[in-house]
């Protein structure tokens, strides 16, 4: 049987572990006492397996390639009852928290798979995009567009006991990375202060619940000084270099699809070495949080990474490639065309060998 939180419950931790080992050092991370150039990767869909061996399979197998930091959707929105794994019912008329075995115990396998392995989490609250929900499942409940939906009042309050029924579910535990306001916020065509207003005020709401963990904002990156091409300008309302001087937040990150953006794969290196500056300059760490191609990985983003690693002590803490891809009890995880596989060639090029250059440094 389902179990639930209604709205305005607080939550208690369900685990009981140390404090947080991860945080921003000058432009560098730390995990767990070590300072250096962290690899990691994105995995959407762990946080939705029914199967707890499959989590623990997919989360050793990360471990054992090396990779230090996952993220994963902390986010399943829906406006209808669902027999399916969700982790939130949006409605005008009252929302509910699933806290069964079809909800946020789903996300509790992966921090406790994640604990056990000593990987570390980022977890975004909320998805820009439709999928899994998103911002759009708000706006069905409670009216508006994805545009105002960073000043809806009624959204931004559901919003916000969702973030405190996962804030207080995993305060106590070490595998969190970072807290992340959401997946690719944008806010096309609105003023940059209307994000940068969202960001200020929830980060600082989220550091009213955790004063230890790390928050960042999610966002793509773009909005910032070097450029010209489309993610260089602020028409998705994102100023990477004034969303950084967020006082709660602790580090910027910022994603890389020349092939959506249409900018040529040489694009890459100067993307990175721009937000990299950015970042040194603000003295905040910068993560390449989701980069990939759909052809030819490691011609294509084996030198972005690294120009990331030659950036380790100018302004780049890490980054982690989308995304991570195993065999699981019910066949081969989903590939988008970007996905990386545990033990094929493209994983040699892109994790092992990317590895031993940053164990290098």
């Amino acid at each position: 049987m389902k179990s639930f939180l209604a709205l305005g419950l607080g939550l208690l931790s369900v685990l009981d572990v140390t404090a947080a080992k991860s945080v921003a050092n000058g432009t560098r991370f730390s995990i767990d006492g070590v300072t250096k150039y962290f690899a990691g990767t994105n995995s959407y869909w762990i946080s939705f397996l029914t199967n707890d061996r499959d989590v623990d399979l997919a989360m050793g197998n990360i471990a054992k390639s090396g990779l230090k930091i996952l993220r994963v959707w902390g986010f399943n929105d829906v406006n209808q009852q669902s027999s399916g794994v969700y982790y939130q019912r949006l409605s005008s008329s009252g929302s509910q928290i699933n806290t069964g075995a079809n909800g946020l115990q789903r996300l509790d396998a992966v921090v406790k798979s994640a604990e056990k392995n000593g990987v570390k989490l980022i977890i975004p609250f909320v998805n820009y995009w439709d999928d899994y929900g998103g911002m759009k499942a708000y706006v069905t409940a409670f009216g508006g567009s994805k545009e105002t939906w960073y000043t809806n009042q009624r959204a931004q309050e559901q919003y916000r006991k969702y973030i405190a029924a996962v804030v207080s579910r995993y305060i106590n535990s070490d595998a969190i990375f970072a807290w992340e306001l959401a997946n690719e916020p944008r806010c096309k065509g609105c003023n940059t202060d209307v994000i940068f207003k969202w960001a200020s005020e929830t980060s600082a709401y989220v550091r009213s619940l955790d004063a230890n963990h790390m928050i960042t904002l999610g966002d793509e990156g773009f909005g910032i000084p070097g450029g010209s091409s489309y993610p260089y300008g602020t028409s998705e309302g994102v100023d990477f270099v004034k969303n950084l001087g967020v006082k709660d937040l602790d580090f910027g990150t910022f994603h890389m699809y020349p092939e959506s953006w249409s900018v040529p794969i040489s694009f890459g290196a100067g993307w990175i070495r721009d937000h990299a500056a950015a970042c040194k300059k603000a003295g905040k760490p910068c993560l390449l949080e989701e980069y990939g191609t759909t052809t030819n990985h490691c011609a294509n983003e084996v030198p972005w990474q690294k120009a990331s690693r030659d950036l380790h002590v100018d302004g780049m803490g890490g980054d982690a490639f989308w995304q991570w891809g195993d065999q699981l009890s019910s066949g081969r995880t989903h590939n988008d065309g970007h996905t990386i596989y545990f033990g094929s060639a493209d994983a040699t090029c892109m994790i092992t060998d990317h590895i031993k250059a940053i164990n290098a440094l």
